[in-house]
């Protein structure tokens, strides 16, 4: 079977540069991704590898660099008010879109206030902190805040500071044909088998981009992904699996990227988003969800199916940020969980269904979860379902509980405020807890890290004791690539960046 996918991802991409004018001449960056993005609006999106799609397809206000510093991107300078409640950002002049229309302060303006506005906006909880966007002249904007919010810098350098065309925006279908200012234009895509970007004559810093043309493939089987990249139909692949990274050292025409991780994988209770879970204990209970938690073994996992390459985890940081909480992950204890259950009048098994991830390694996750949550007093279904039907369904509440992935931000605020806080875009189980809002705003408002750090703590400590999600590992997304391949540097962030990305000759 692998075998037979890894010939028709190759016959299938020589079909399709045929059918889109590729010569020899032109130089075709192939890169193989482990889900098909979601929508191609920057504003509504949620999967991590539309953030590959718009890292080449959009310039962002600011961005980071490989220590995670905020650098220029179309702001060339930005100030902060004394009460930090003011940030003003000077623009960078001569760039346009994709369609030929100004980047000016007018645009800045649109594009936040259609995050803040627009239904079903995924960015509004991130910038929730702006209050009003003025713009002052041509080439300066100026966002009042509400209050103050160390986290806004950080948010803009991914999509809530992404720019699209006013016009086209406005008129077109953005999700299916975005229109922005990046190093590459949208050219086409086909659901489930390709997008191609090709290469913007007028944007306004070519020199460190050198391909033509960038087609994004999804294959969500890791050793498919890894097959292909051997065999010379990839160039560069996302996310490989651990038990494959003994293949790609050893492989002579392969080299292995490991950026330091940010991201997490967890599993996400539905608490109470929609009437089909209304009833459920792990709904209505704590201390089911508790249960649930006493019956994994995380490292056991980390062992089992990453080869304890992986970290396990029991909160949103990383132990690489300083925001990480010193608190020991306890071993699993499936007679602590079946009590718990007991105690809640509940008598096992309880049946419950977890929806999957339609990839081999987040399968493997699942049974793994299966056949621990058996001993703990839960008969576990799995619900295997693709990628981008997975976040539809999460958004709209369809789930009973779900394995959620998250690539991680810079500004720990990126990590835990939209999944935890009531209003929180991405607060998919609909959670709740006032405190937890309170001291969520009060560490987007100081700009003291060991005060941040103190509240980033108490938020830790109250989710452990609400549990509405179960953090399982922290997840490094290692890159494998084709030594012909050069100048790629693996960010923090896990994102493809193409500057300075050329082949050797």
């Amino acid at each position: 079977m692998k075998i037979s996918s890894r010939l028709f991802l190759g016959f299938s991409s020589l079909i399709m540069l045929a059918a889109s004018g590729f010569t020899e001449a032109e130089t075709v960056l192939r890169v193989g991704i482990s889900s098909d993005p979601d929508q191609l609006d920057p504003v509504t999106s949620r999967s991590y590898t539309g953030r590959f799609i718009f890292n080449a397809l959009c310039d962002r206000l600011v961005d980071i660099d490989a220590h995670l510093n905020i650098v220029p991107g179309l702001a060339t300078d930005w100030s902060w008010s004394a009460d930090n409640q003011v940030l003003t950002m000077h623009l960078r002049q001569g760039v346009v879109f994709h369609d030929g229309e100004k980047f000016d302060a007018a645009a800045v303006k649109y594009n936040i206030e259609r995050e803040l506005t627009l239904p079903g906006s995924t960015r509004k909880s991130e910038i929730s902190s702006i209050s009003t966007v003025e713009v002052a002249d041509p080439y300066t904007i100026v966002f009042n805040l509400k209050t103050p919010d160390a986290a806004l810098l950080s948010q803009l350098t991914d999509r809530a500071g992404a720019m699209l065309a006013p016009e086209a925006t406005a008129k077109g279908n953005v999700a299916a044909h975005p229109v922005c200012s990046g190093p590459y234009q949208f050219d086409s895509r086909v659901q489930q088998d390709r997008i191609v970007l090709t290469r913007f004559n007028q944007y306004w810093n070519p020199k460190p981009y050198h391909f033509d043309k960038v087609i994004f493939l999804p294959v969500p089987d890791a050793s498919v992904r890894l097959a292909n990249l051997r065999a010379g139909d990839l160039d560069l692949v996302d996310w490989i699996a651990a038990s494959d990274v003994k293949t790609v050292t050893s492989d002579n025409n392969l080299m292995l990227a490991k950026p330091t991780p940010l991201g997490y994988m967890s599993v996400v209770f539905n608490i109470g988003h929609g009437q089909t879970t209304a009833t459920s204990p792990l709904a209505t209970d704590t201390r089911v969800r508790q249960a649930f938690s006493w019956g994994l073994d995380r490292d056991a996992i980390n062992q089992v199916v990453f080869g304890g390459l992986y970290t396990p985890a029991n909160q949103p940081f990383t132990d690489a940020s300083p925001y990480h909480v010193e608190r020991p992950i306890p071993p699993r204890d499936a007679a602590k969980a079946r009590a718990l259950l007991a105690d809640a009048g509940i008598t096992s098994p309880l049946h419950v269904t977890l929806m999957v991830p339609n990839d081999p390694v987040a399968q493997q996750v699942a049974q793994v979860i299966q056949s621990m949550e058996a001993e703990a007093g839960f008969d576990v279904s799995l619900q295997m379902t693709e990628h981008a039907m997975l976040l539809s369904r999460l958004s709209s509440g369809d789930f009973e509980l779900a394995l959620s992935s998250w690539s991680g931000r810079p500004d720990p605020d990126g990590d835990v405020y939209s999944f935890v806080a009531t209003r929180g875009a991405l607060n998919d189980g609909r959670y709740s807890n006032e405190q937890v809002d309170k001291w969520l705003l009060a560490a987007r408002q100081s700009n003291d890290t060991s005060q941040r750090k103190a509240l980033y703590t108490n938020v830790v400590q109250q989710l452990q004791a609400d549990m509405p999600i179960a953090y399982l590992y922290f997840e490094p997304r290692m890159f494998a690539i084709n030594k012909k391949v050069k100048g790629f540097s693996p960010y923090p962030d896990a994102l493809l960046r193409l500057a300075d990305v050329t082949f050797s000759q």
